[in-house]
């Protein structure tokens, strides 16, 4: 299994938590991002730089994962990409996404995105806070945990 991370935004302690993680599990973790991308020097944990444009993160992603691997972004498109290639998705959050429920996290992400459009302000996502970080930490090892073994 491959660890790849939509870093554009994902949060620092979110980030802190893949290089642990990639390190204690020896597992590889790629970060892809359209800037340059402090990691730590490990055998397995790299960076790539794509270039500036939209989508250009997610489709290097998608490209790049194979069938078991397991992506961490907040990117529902890319999620559903993901999935289509039987790889896992879950959200700096926590919230694991799957055949089950990504259709329906599209629709909303859509209906949200009309209404922006729209002139109707819908607001973002509330700050990552501490909670979020623990659930992310959770069903991160809950998730890496169960693939491993399957």
């Amino acid at each position: 299994m491959h660890l790849y991370a939509d870093a554009d935004a994902l949060p620092t302690p979110i980030k802190e938590i893949l290089f642990r993680a990639a390190q204690r599990l020896r597992m590889r973790l790629t970060l892809v991002a359209n800037k340059t991308l402090a990691v730590p020097e490990s055998e397995f944990i790299d960076a790539v730089r794509v270039g500036q444009g939209f989508d250009v993160v997610d489709a290097v992603i998608a490209e790049r994962v194979a069938p078991g691997d397991l992506v961490v972004t907040q990117d529902i498109p890319l999620a559903a990409q993901v999935i289509a290639k039987d790889a896992h998705a879950l959200s700096p959050r926590g919230e694991v996404f799957s055949k089950d429920n990504i259709q329906g996290r599209l629709a909303m992400r859509n209906l949200l995105s009309e209404l922006r459009d729209g002139g109707v302000v819908t607001g973002g996502p509330a700050p990552l806070s501490r909670r979020d970080i623990e659930g992310f930490a959770n069903q991160f090892n809950q998730l890496v945990s169960r693939l491993r073994n399957a």
